[in-house]
Order: C-alpha cells, then structure tokens, then sequence
C-alpha cells in the first residue's frame, strides 16, 4: 500500500480559527487517503516550536511514498523558513520521498496521487 504524509500548520496555533472544524477536515482527509488506498498519517507543526523534532519524527517513522506540504505553510509569507526547512528536512530524512503540495487541506489526496 503507498504512504503519504501531509505535513500541515496545526489548526489549534492559528488565531481566531476554528480549530476544530479545520481539524475535522484535515481528519475527513485523511479517511478520504484510505478510501484511495493510500496509507496517510499527518505531521501538524507550529511556528516558533521545535518544528525540526516534530518533521524528523514523522519523516523517519517509516519510507514514506510522498510528502504532502500544505499551504498553509507555503502561502504564509511568515512562514516561508518553516517551509524552507521542510523542503530540506524531506530531503535529508525521506529522500526516496516525492514531495507534492495540495491548494487546501480538502486535496490533499489528489496531490498525493500525482506523484504515486
């Protein structure tokens, strides 16, 4: 079965979202990778937090397929080293990773097939 991790910003550190509903989403999405085939499992990060120690876990628990960066980390101009170090983390701890990136948490499966 082909994995794939999506790596997202945590809806709980954005202010004046509703986190829950963003998390039911991105929770939705992942049932929509089963439904596909597609074992999927989701590193969810925070700016000014140890982002390097949450990515290195999730990248090296297992070979992933594809990695799946959100854009709530690539769109947000503040955010632009965290996306940086999630390129070159990809790179240096899941190198036989593809890396794909969705429009919103509701496509990230498409992303994903794309490169599987």
């Amino acid at each position: 079965m082909p994995s794939a991790l999506v790596v997202g910003y945590d809806p709980q550190a954005i202010p004046g979202a509703d986190a829950d509903a963003l998390r039911a989403s991105l929770d939705e999405e992942l049932v929509r990778f089963g439904h596909h085939g597609i074992d999927a499992a989701m590193a969810l990060i925070v700016f000014g937090e140890s982002v390097e120690s949450v990515l290195v876990a999730a990248l090296t628990e297992r070979p992933w397929d594809v990695v799946v960066i959100g854009g709530g980390i690539r769109r947000t101009e503040q955010l632009l080293p965290i996306f940086e170090q999630t390129v070159n983390l990809i790179r240096r701890h899941a190198p036989q990773a593809a890396i794909a990136f969705n429009t919103s948490g509701g496509d990230s499966v498409e992303a994903a097939q794309r490169h599987l």
